[in-house]
């Protein structure tokens, strides 16, 4: 008889980061809140409001093989913009910070590194702000990208092989 090695299930982490307070730097956090209430996510997909905790985020990471962060950031592009970096390029996307939590963020994943909890798949979906004037919602610009951002959400996890219920409309 062959023993097999046990393998640990996946676990997915949705990060949304940024400040509420700020409008379109908060997008991130206003995603997440939106796939929780757009989708029916299985047991093994966390949904986390990340806020600006940036290296308090560490403990959340343990045991996660796939992390996806959502997160306003300035790329140069129009403002609406989606990307989607991986792996790699997510370092050099936060070189030009917009906020405090972005160099948590880029700290948070070396430290991840060496503490040896680094996600095997690591996803950023950016979206470049309108505005970053107080308030407490997205800009109108962006608030009518939540569907479509959520959506996004959804298809990342599912091409990772979870399985997601929705969208309820």
């Amino acid at each position: 008889m062959h023993d097999t090695p046990e393998t640990t299930p996946p676990l997915a982490l949705v990060l949304g980061l940024g400040n509420l307070l700020l409008s379109d730097e908060g997008i991130g956090v206003h995603v997440v809140q939106h796939v929780s209430r757009r989708y029916h996510v299985p047991e093994q997909v966390q949904i986390l409001d990340g806020g600006t905790l940036g290296l308090g985020l560490l403990p959340y990471l343990q045991g996660v093989t796939h992390l996806l962060v959502v997160d306003a950031i300035d790329a140069g592009q129009a403002p609406g913009a989606i990307l989607r970096l991986e792996g790699e390029e997510i370092p050099a996307a936060l070189a030009h910070k917009m906020s405090m939590h972005q160099v948590g963020l880029q700290e948070l994943l070396a430290l991840s590194q060496l503490s040896g909890d680094t996600p095997a798949h690591i996803v950023l979906i950016g979206v470049q702000p309108a505005s970053l004037e107080p308030g407490l919602e997205p800009s109108p610009l962006l608030a009518t990208l939540l569907d479509q951002l959520a959506d996004r959400v959804a298809g990342e996890l599912r091409a990772w092989g979870f399985e997601l219920e929705g969208p309820t409309l």
